[in-house]
């Protein structure tokens, strides 16, 4: 019980130490604030870059292949005019996995067509089109918001239909329910029967922007505009483990090696595509920046610990007096080191929970599609490093302050 009580003392002696030396201590915690905030600020902006991708890459599917001509990543020999001789994946390519594959829950043919204006009477924008069997829904999210996904018999008869995004049913249906309605698509009528619910913006639309898409039956795009680019990407959705979809790779090379009748010692002439990929390139660039933030924020935090650890020392010379008197009345060596301790370490955590408080403020600010959202990881981060900064530059003044002779303090000017 004492020693809770001393303890308590030796936090209110601390307290009052820093309230009257008001300005010394705003100066002492500004290398800490600026140290926490480059750290905190750039581990947020991290966290909601991954946070935003991560949203992104879930509209192009979990434990899915791309059959593709190109690679989306190159390795370091990037030899262009092998890529550029490919074949294009063809829909009799889809029909022959799409009937021989074990390892796939789904296999999907589609296509896009970008920049295509889309009216209705005076309402026009420009869309992305994209063309597709029915079974991609179970490779990838169509959150339907109304209206109903495509059938088998649409998508065998090639009808005439779409599922729109949201931003396609605010300018051609404004202020009304376009299930049912029809629009134009390079001058054919499509009746919408579903409107995808509004993803908003990302910094990155793999797949293209859902808000804008419109999704009709693979035939029916065809029909349009595969006379002009009959280029299709055929997609496979493996089972809920890395084996599984290992296998599926494995699956796939041979089945279509053997389809495109090339000899054992030939390079593959497809590329298999895992979104995986992308995010592995881009946490590459993230762990970059997070070595920058810990960098620059570790230098501005060793320049704010010796600026404490200084101000220690200071205030263990002005107090010689008083800890002579503290000590010659009773008070124990932890009592003398817990005053400067805790003075050390409150002084770095109010330096670290201004720059916290600058990061939240930052996170209120407009930054387009990049929504920044300050963790309680991020702020329980920041005043950890905070309270270690704290603790080592106070320990030295600490330990000597408690260790000073009664005696001789008291008599010390």
């Amino acid at each position: 019980m004492r020693f809770i009580r001393q303890t308590f003392e030796s936090f209110r002696f601390a307290w009052q130490a820093l309230r009257s030396n008001l300005l010394r201590t705003m100066l002492s915690l500004l290398g800490v604030t600026i140290g926490i905030f480059a750290i905190i600020a750039v581990f947020t902006l991290v966290d909601s870059l991954e946070r935003n991708i991560k949203t992104s890459l879930s509209f192009i599917g979990d434990k899915v292949v791309y059959i593709e001509k190109w690679p989306w990543v190159f390795d370091g020999d990037f030899q262009w005019w092998k890529y550029f001789q490919r074949p294009v994946p063809t829909y009799n390519e889809y029909k022959f996995l799409s009937e021989r594959l074990e390892n796939a829950q789904a296999v999907v043919a589609m296509s896009f067509k970008g920049r295509v204006t889309i009216k209705r009477d005076n309402n026009s924008m420009s869309s992305l089109i994209q063309g597709t069997t029915l079974d991609y829904n179970k490779i990838s999210d169509v959150p339907i918001e109304q209206g109903r996904y495509f059938t088998q018999q649409e998508i065998d008869v090639a009808r005439n239909i779409a599922i729109i995004g949201s931003d396609v049913a605010e300018n051609l249906f404004p202020g009304l329910d376009p299930i049912g309605k029809t629009f134009k698509i390079s001058g054919l009528k499509f009746t919408v029967i579903g409107v995808q619910r509004k993803k908003g913006e990302s910094i990155i639309n793999v797949g293209g922007n859902p808000d804008i898409k419109c999704l009709i039956p693979f035939g029916a795009f065809s029909k349009m505009f595969h006379s002009i680019n009959p280029n299709i990407t055929i997609t496979a959705k493996g089972y809920d483990s890395d084996e599984g979809l290992l296998e599926l790779e494995s699956e796939i090379r041979g089945l279509l090696r053997t389809r495109r009748g090339l000899h054992p010692l030939q390079e593959d002439n497809f590329a298999i595509n895992r979104p995986e990929a992308i995010a592995k390139a881009i946490s590459g660039i993230f762990s970059v920046l997070t070595i920058a933030g810990w960098v620059i924020g570790g230098f501005s935090i060793l320049i704010g610990g010796f600026g404490i650890a200084n101000i220690m020392f200071v205030s263990v010379k002005e107090r010689t007096n008083i800890i002579g008197i503290q000590k010659s009345l009773g008070a124990k060596n932890y009592f003398i080191l817990f005053q400067f301790l805790f003075e050390a370490v409150l002084l770095s955590l109010v330096g670290g929970l201004t720059g916290i408080f600058l990061v939240y403020l930052l996170s209120f600010m407009n930054l387009g599609s990049l929504d920044l959202e300050l963790t309680a990881a991020n702020i329980a981060l920041g005043l950890g490093v905070s309270s270690i900064i704290g603790i080592l530059s106070g320990i030295i003044p600490a330990f000597s302050a408690a260790r000073l002779d009664p005696v001789i303090a008291i008599r010390a000017k």
